[in-house]
């Protein structure tokens, strides 16, 4: 049995130690806001926050977790640094066919939560592990850009 603090709430479950955390977070939680991509940490797609750090959801065991926060995309919504994202996020237009997305605002919440003032060029190298089929970067760097300037006060923005 282990124990998982999820998004706040506790939740104990019985799988193998080696089960990857995605799994459990999505097939046994119901927390399926995080993504299957490619199954092997290349695309971003399943990453979720565990003791404050972006992580790779299909690979990480359930064993590693146990006892640690985890956050998930249905939780950024209460998170000061995660909701300026999703808002900057809906007010460019950022998502396309959607499908990367929670991912992306999870690395991007991560990303601004370790450097609030990031440049452009640390925009692109904290996303650049993060995948988008449609192709959807330009946006999505002007919607870091634009949380990390409403995050310092900044009520006017960058357009994507």
């Amino acid at each position: 049995m282990t124990s998982l603090k999820i998004n706040g709430k506790v939740h104990d479950v019985d799988l193998s130690p080696d089960t990857p955390l995605l799994w459990t977070l999505r097939d046994e939680l119901g927390y399926t806001g995080t993504k299957f991509g490619c199954g092997m940490a290349l695309c971003g797609a399943c990453t979720v926050h565990v003791d404050g750090q972006p992580v790779r959801s299909c690979v990480t065991p359930v064993s590693a977790v146990g006892g640690k926060p985890v956050r998930t995309i249905e939780s950024m919504a209460s998170d000061p640094v995660g909701k300026a994202v999703q808002d900057a996020w809906v007010e460019l237009g950022v998502a396309q066919c959607g499908y990367c997305q929670a991912g992306q605002i999870m690395t991007a919440t991560a990303l601004l939560k370790s450097n609030p003032k990031p440049t452009d060029e640390e925009i692109v190298a904290g996303m650049s592990g993060n995948l988008c089929r449609c192709g959807a970067y330009q946006r999505i760097n002007a919607a870091v850009r634009l949380a990390s300037q409403r995050l310092q006060g900044n009520r006017t923005g960058a357009k994507a």
